[in-house]
């Protein structure tokens, strides 16, 4: 029988204690979407002794009420508004910051309105589905002078931190490869309908969904070189299927003639810095991994184990390939276990840039180049050949 006492030779449990919070400003924060999604804003909200839900908006009649009933918030004096411009016109709500947690195609007009109105934005990802959109969210970020943070609560993880700290301290050398990507066997998001599938409404699927996330991980961790051109390729073959597995018993046919996105995207991105980014993202495929993300560099490369659906950290231990004495050898790279939710570190780190007047945790200024990669994926992919990668000057 395996001795177990020495499983926890292989995993660390983050030892950062939550710093006291100052509960003599309370926040005032709105809710704009009520999607499945703004469930997990509200529960990490609800853990923060300094913040006050008190508005909730929606477009789908009815939807606010059962949102605020689902979360046992329908006991709050919390105001319910049939859409995001009636709630941010409201000035008696006095609102301090608000979590945008609509489908994709409405993320950009909600965030750019609600810096003009001066109140601070928690984004969910991805960014926006487009690059010009992101760059206009950007303008009215600039104009306003207020917090802008986008959804990427896997920066929170200490395993992501590590995989920076170990690029950002010589041990790989020059960095001139990386691969990276993820994905679900069988994981098309249709549980809670229709809106990640639908082009009108998501615009982009897995590319942007979770591809997002695969690309911030390397990217953050290189420091965020700009990127200049990219070669993309996308398909559906398994969104469209009527037949495809995954779907609830019923609604093949009418799923499949609904997904107007993506289930699967891959691209050869060229980094400035001659760095090569060889990415892919599914939905669904008929494969339990795409592949390890690996980082190679002249002095080592670092193997970080796929997760068998994107979770936000790592699969395993990472392993760091180098050579020590002229010996090539490996070095295994313990799992660190969270103390904290990624959640509420996502909202708590907002939080507290709103009320110290301190940078955004995952700043807009880095996820600019991360959807530009995934708008030119797109482009290039409709286009059937690479293309260069124009930011504009903000």
């Amino acid at each position: 029988m395996a001795d177990k006492s020495m499983d926890g030779l292989n995993t660390f449990t983050d030892q950062s204690a939550a710093p006291a919070v100052d509960t003599s400003k309370m926040m005032r924060v709105g809710i704009i979407g009520c999607g499945w999604i703004a469930d997990s804003h509200v529960k990490a909200l609800l853990r923060q002794p300094d913040a006050q839900i008190v508005a909730c908006a929606d477009l789908v009649p009815g939807r606010v009420a059962e949102f605020c009933k689902r979360n046992g918030l329908d006991g709050m004096d919390i105001k319910e508004y049939p859409s995001h411009k009636e709630l941010l016109d409201d000035d008696s709500l006095a609102l301090d910051a608000v979590c945008i947690c609509t489908y994709n195609r409405q993320h950009a007009g909600p965030a750019i309105y609600a810096l003009e109105k001066g109140i601070n934005v928690m984004l969910e990802k991805p960014f926006t589905v487009t690059l010009d959109e992101a760059v206009e969210v950007m303008k009215a970020e600039k104009k306003s002078g207020k917090v802008l943070s986008i959804g990427f609560q896997p920066r929170m993880d200490a395993n992501m931190q590590q995989i920076k700290k170990i690029c950002e301290s010589g041990e790989l050398g020059q960095i001139y490869y990386i691969q990276t990507g993820g994905g679900r066997r069988r994981g098309i998001p249709t549980p809670h309908g229709t809106s990640f599938i639908q082009e009108d409404t998501a615009g982009v699927g897995a590319l942007g969904d979770i591809g997002c996330y695969s690309l911030d991980m390397v990217l953050n961790a290189i420091g965020y070189p700009k990127p200049l051109t990219v070669s993309g390729y996308k398909s559906a073959f398994f969104g469209k299927d009527p037949n495809y597995s995954g779907y609830k018993k019923g609604k093949g046919e009418e799923y499949s003639k609904l997904f107007g996105v993506d289930d699967f995207a891959a691209a050869f991105i060229r980094l400035e810095g001659g760095i090569i980014l060889d990415f892919r993202i599914a939905w669904a495929m008929n494969l339990d991994t795409p592949g390890d993300t690996i980082i190679m560099g002249t002095k080592g490369s670092l193997r970080i184990p796929s997760t068998e659906c994107w979770n936000g950290t790592v699969g395993g231990p990472m392993k760091l390939y180098h050579e020590v004495a002229g010996l090539q050898t490996e070095t295994e790279i313990p799992v660190i276990k969270m103390s904290q939710g990624l959640f509420d570190l996502k909202i708590r780190t907002f939080l507290d840039a709103c009320k110290n007047g301190t940078p955004a945790p995952v700043p807009s200024s880095q996820i600019l180049y991360n959807q530009a990669i995934i708008d030119g994926i797109a482009k290039s992919a409709e286009a059937g050949k690479e293309v260069e990668i124009v930011i504009p000057e903000i």
